[in-house]
């Protein structure tokens, strides 16, 4: 929600619980869009958000080296992998794991439009029932690591999970700007740059 008080006397409402006129009822869900204090004609807007939230399909090491960036962006990160013998507190430490499979994972998770959700396992078992699930969600930034020959084979699977070339093309495959990454952790800057831009509406998100 977003307290919007009024310097003139201190009067205060909440967006959207409260009433507030057009103008400052646009300019207040913006601010909460952006994660921005804004002013608008004798109001002063104080967005409150919840964290942004990151959610990493597979505990690989481009995972593992995601986490101390998203940790200081700000995400609050879920690693979710089945596989019990990657995905463990001592190799990602800090964070919440689901052993879930994706698709069970997701529905408890319920991503919404403050949510990235990023595939990393190489495996269709496991990748394709999270990007399902993805697409059917609000999230605003889905990627998937693998080569284009890769995507074209999934992107054949999805559609025939009922996925359109609309939704598909939500997914940002190969995930991450191109920065020619080789290393695990370059592999995961290139990502949560990416991320950003999304998120930011940078010209270098348009593929």
């Amino acid at each position: 929600m977003a307290l919007c008080t009024r310097l003139s006397d201190g009067a205060q409402i909440l967006f959207p619980e409260d009433a507030a006129e057009p103008g400052l009822a646009e300019a207040a869900a913006a601010a909460l869009a952006a994660d921005k204090a804004a002013n608008h004609e004798g109001w002063f807007i104080h967005p409150h958000n919840p964290p942004m939230r990151l959610f990493i399909v597979g505990a690989v090491h481009a995972g593992q080296a995601m986490l101390p960036m998203a940790a200081a962006l700000g995400y609050a990160v879920t690693v979710i992998d089945p596989r019990r013998a990657f995905a463990t507190e001592e190799r990602l430490p800090g964070v919440a794991i689901s052993h879930d499979w994706p698709d069970e994972a997701m529905e408890g998770l319920k991503p919404d439009t403050r949510t990235a959700i990023v595939t990393l396992t190489h495996d269709p078992k496991i990748d394709d029932p999270a990007l399902d699930a993805a697409l059917r969600s609000q999230a605003f930034y889905i990627g998937a690591l693998g080569s284009t020959r890769t995507h074209a084979k999934r992107v054949a699977r999805l559609k025939e999970l009922g996925h359109g070339d609309d939704a598909i093309a939500r997914i940002h495959a190969p995930v991450g700007l191109d920065i020619r990454a080789v290393t695990a952790p370059e592999i995961a800057l290139s990502i949560m740059a990416e991320i950003v831009a999304v998120r930011r509406g940078s010209r270098l998100a348009v593929r």
